[in-house]
């Protein structure tokens, strides 16, 4: 073999050395898994020692907060452990108003979520009339501006001579 070639080989082997002599040349770095798979593995195993089953052909997830929003999951992963009365709910979640959802959830309402609908829909009619007075308050205020005179420019006219 050439020397030439073979101190080159040799200085590429070196480079690739991390630790000293007689230790094992690693040329792949390994990369650590992200820990979001970690947990789910945890999360999964957690389930099922409850011995969830799944519950197929769920279309739309709902949860009712106490500040009026809604916590809502569109075609979520339900799984449920009748017994231990435990469901998991997999999927993103949206935090959404009530009015966004209002037309298809009302079945879905309970009477404290009633309740707050109606406080809710007592304040936006109280908006809407404030915002009626606020457009009426601008009409009135058209009709304050006095009425220009009839004849101006014979006014303009007599101001004219006075000055001349």
């Amino acid at each position: 073999m050439d020397q030439a070639k073979l101190e080159k080989l040799k200085a590429a082997a070196a480079a690739n050395r991390i630790g000293g002599k007689g230790t094992v040349r690693r040329k792949v770095v390994r990369k650590t898994k992200p820990s979001g798979a970690q947990d789910d593995k945890k999360l999964q195993g957690a389930l099922k020692k409850l011995n969830v089953q799944p519950i197929p052909g769920v279309e739309e997830v709902n949860m009712f907060r106490e500040d009026g929003n809604v916590l809502h999951f569109t075609a979520p992963k339900v799984h449920a452990a009748v017994t231990a009365n435990t469901f998991a709910i997999y999927g993103a979640g949206q935090v959404k108003e009530l009015t966004e959802l209002v037309p298809g959830i009302l079945n879905q309402l309970g009477p404290d979520s009633l309740a707050s609908l109606r406080k809710l829909a007592e304040s936006y009619q109280a908006i809407q009339a404030g915002q009626q007075k606020v457009s009426g308050a601008e009409e009135d205020d058209d009709d304050e501006v006095p009425d220009l005179v009839e004849n101006f420019e014979a006014a303009a006219d007599s101001k004219v001579a006075a000055l001349d």
